[in-house]
């Protein structure tokens, strides 16, 4: 299944501007929804908030608000952004969750809930001809600040055929 509707975390968000990567989102999928929660997360931040404002004027961005958390999701304690992105992804079937966090990828997968990361959106890039090099984009953000161990590197690359 090709996946074209994302709903979006703050972390992916911000790891993906930081590396001057955002671009990646809109090129890969036709609807990405950016929760409300997680729209204030980012634009509390001033140097982020200058440097993604041209993803948020993408035509296939939407700021989604009034997400109302469900228990099943609210039991797990997480963070305001990640609970309305898996609230979203959850009640939406056609849409994935892109979550960096280890806890609320537990939930997702708990619940039933679709869902990759930074790195898998990297990949997927790679898998369409968005990007020729998974190394170049994961070095762009181990510089901008995300933490991949060497070995995790090496190992994505190699899944990306570049080893």
């Amino acid at each position: 299944m090709r996946i074209e509707r994302v709903v979006v975390n703050a972390s992916p968000l911000i790891c993906l501007c930081k590396s001057g990567l955002l671009e990646i989102l809109p090129a890969l999928f036709t609807d990405i929804i950016v929760p409300a929660a997680v729209h204030k997360e980012i634009t509390a931040k001033e140097d982020i908030t200058l440097a993604c404002r041209p993803f948020f004027a993408h035509k296939h961005v939407k700021i989604v608000s009034d997400i109302l958390i469900p228990s099943s999701v609210l039991a797990w304690d997480l963070g305001e952004g990640e609970s309305a992105v898996l609230t979203h992804a959850l009640k939406h079937s056609k849409y994935w969750a892109v979550i960096d966090d280890h806890e609320a990828r537990k939930c997702a997968s708990t619940l039933g809930c679709r869902y990759t990361g930074t790195v898998g959106v990297i990949l997927l890039a790679k898998r369409r001809g968005i990007t020729s090099s998974v190394k170049d984009c994961l070095t762009k953000l181990q510089n901008a600040g995300l933490w991949l161990s060497q070995d995790f590197v090496k190992e994505i690359c190699i899944k990306a055929g570049e080893q």
